[in-house]
């Protein structure tokens, strides 16, 4: 049976598998993200120790250049995460082991791993949402994921303030408190509250309104890409007042616009967790390292 590596690549960690699904991850490993030389050096090591890859796959924090067409295709691009910038991830990956790598997002990563093995399986469109220190999303798009101009950048969407929240400065280096990830993300609950997202109690006032930046953005999003299913997942959803009022004010966003029964009778399966749990960026990345495989086999075959 083919062997797939997967990397799960983090600002802040690093996590490392082989295996071929979610009852199959033979070894694993973890450790901090340093400087890309030192980093990805640990990642080469540790699958030299393995046997023989048929691919890998990387779901990787970005902004990252996902063209193959491009010079500077396996990139990381432009980011505050010192010392990555211009970073190449898939370059050291691919000269060490001669094998197909597979180069997504982590959030592209993340749906992938769930539409194969998790909450969208069987779908053909669906997102994932991370909700943590920012805010990303990736997309399934009748089976592809979501590319284009570069990638989505979907916790950078515009949002309306809401009318208790008009002197927050917001999180955000970029936007300020326009963008989603400026009023909802862990840092602008900190900075919003005063305390970490996980230290406010489960009846604080600050649920509510981020239930209600959430559902606004994901009303956005629902209008314009019409996912089958929206994932919820990151650090912040950990909190379980979140889920249901997310639901209602969703339902109350839409104000009835989108007619489909499996949303509006069925709320509770249509906003969900993730069904991967805490494993859906590196089984994401053994389900890039599969179709990094699939697509080489077809192109050589």
């Amino acid at each position: 049976m083919p062997l797939f590596g997967a990397i799960e690549a983090g600002g802040t960690k690093f996590v490392c598998a082989v295996g071929t699904g979610p009852g199959d991850l033979k070894e694993q490993v973890r450790f901090p993200t340093t400087t890309p030389r030192e980093t990805l050096a640990k990642c080469i090591e540790f699958f030299s120790t393995q046997p023989r890859l048929n691919a890998i796959g990387v779901g990787c924090f970005g902004p990252l250049d996902l063209n193959p067409r491009s010079a500077s295709y396996g990139r990381i691009t432009v980011t505050p995460k010192t010392g990555w910038g211009d970073a190449d991830v898939v370059g050291p990956l691919r000269a060490a082991f001669q094998v197909p790598i597979g180069f997504d997002t982590d959030v592209n990563a993340a749906v992938l791993g769930e539409a194969r093995w998790g909450a969208a399986q069987g779908l053909g469109t669906a997102i994932y949402i991370t909700v943590g220190t920012g805010i990303g999303g990736g997309a399934l798009i009748d089976g592809r994921l979501a590319h284009g101009l570069v990638h989505p950048e979907m916790g950078h969407l515009f949002v309306p303030r809401e009318v208790d929240d008009s002197d927050f400065e917001g999180s955000c280096p970029f936007h300020g408190a326009r963008c989603w990830e400026g009023v909802a993300s862990g840092p602008a609950l900190e900075q919003r509250w005063g305390q970490r997202a996980e230290a406010l109690p489960a009846h604080h006032p600050a649920w509510d309104l981020e239930s209600r930046y959430l559902a606004s953005a994901l009303a956005s999003l629902v209008l314009v890409l019409s996912p089958e299913r929206v994932i919820l997942g990151g650090g912040v959803m950990q909190v379980g007042a979140l889920f249901p009022l997310v639901r209602q004010n969703l339902l109350r966003a839409l104000a009835g616009y989108v007619q489909a029964s499996s949303l509006i009778r069925g709320i509770d399966q249509y906003v969900v967790p993730p069904g991967l749990g805490q494993q859906s960026g590196i089984l994401g990345g053994l389900a890039l390292a599969e179709r990094a495989a699939s697509d080489a086999g077809a192109q050589n075959g």
